[in-house]
């Protein structure tokens, strides 16, 4: 497989861009990372560029040059108008105006089961559901995924819209039986879509293994992927801890869990 010759990896403080760095770090010739805040230890192959995303020049700048983009960058929970605004409305702006006039990479387009939130927890969904976002958060990442179709029908630039589920060590709670992603199924779908040779612009749930799972890849085949991990290991573990809530909780009855109940925050 021959390597891509430079990948940017924003959010590359935060907790999934810091697992990028090492699961991804022999996909590229070079590797550029980007935050707000500097990330600790920058390895040979390695270049930081400080930036933020609501800043277009510099997001023009962090994009030039890369043939591929796993964005990891903006708000990744419920917070203000203010702040979910600046980095997943006006930054996947940024992102995709810069990628359009500096070469058109590939994306991989990290998005969130709170796309899907208010769907209810006996429902399953597949690519063609239409978004039902649980909050601001999931709006933001509903407007992203739509603005890279727009990118995708107007421009080519390709792009793997993932609709990431719990990506954690290991599952939490309950809830996260059903949403619980490895980072090793994720980073191996990131390799697939950065590698396959026509992508598209797909939605993919970004889930591993379980039997009280909500979601249908089923459209996805032709990536070649499939997740080798299962939050299953942790069924016995999880619902002996976590005794069974009322059914009319958020975390029983919406497929987006405590997302649904979230405040509109303010400053």
């Amino acid at each position: 497989m021959a390597k891509l010759k430079r990948l940017l990896i924003t959010g590359a403080a935060g907790a999934l861009g810091t697992q990028a760095r090492s699961h991804l770090a022999d996909l590229a010739e070079e590797i550029r990372l980007s935050d707000m805040v500097p990330v600790a230890g920058v390895n040979g192959n390695e270049e930081f560029i400080q930036a933020d995303l609501g800043d277009a020049a510099a997001v023009r700048n962090l994009v030039d040059g890369c043939d591929a983009v796993a964005h990891f960058g903006g708000v990744s929970t419920e917070k203000t108008f203010e702040l979910i605004e600046r980095g997943n409305i006006r930054g996947v702006y940024n992102l995709y105006e810069a990628a359009r006039v500096t070469g058109k990479p590939r994306i991989f387009f990290a998005s969130s089961n709170h796309t899907i939130g208010f769907y209810r927890t006996d429902e399953q969904l597949d690519a063609f559901t239409p978004p039902m976002a649980d909050g601001l958060y999931g709006a933001s990442k509903v407007y992203g995924e739509q603005l890279a179709l727009v990118y995708w029908k107007k421009f080519g630039i390709e792009t793997a819209r993932v609709r990431i589920g719990s990506c954690f060590p290991k599952p939490r709670n309950r809830r996260m039986l059903s949403t619980w992603l490895s980072y090793r199924d994720l980073f191996s779908l990131v390799e697939r879509c950065f590698v396959i040779p026509r992508l598209g612009c797909p939605v993919i749930y970004g889930v591993s293994r379980t039997r009280s799972g909500w979601w249908d890849n089923s459209h996805v085949r032709y990536l070649g992927w499939g997740p080798q991990d299962t939050s299953e290991i942790w069924r016995a573990e999880l619902e002996t801890s976590e005794p069974q809530g009322p059914v009319d909780a958020p975390d029983a009855l919406y497929q987006g869990g405590g997302f649904t109940a979230e405040p509109i925050h303010q400053e």
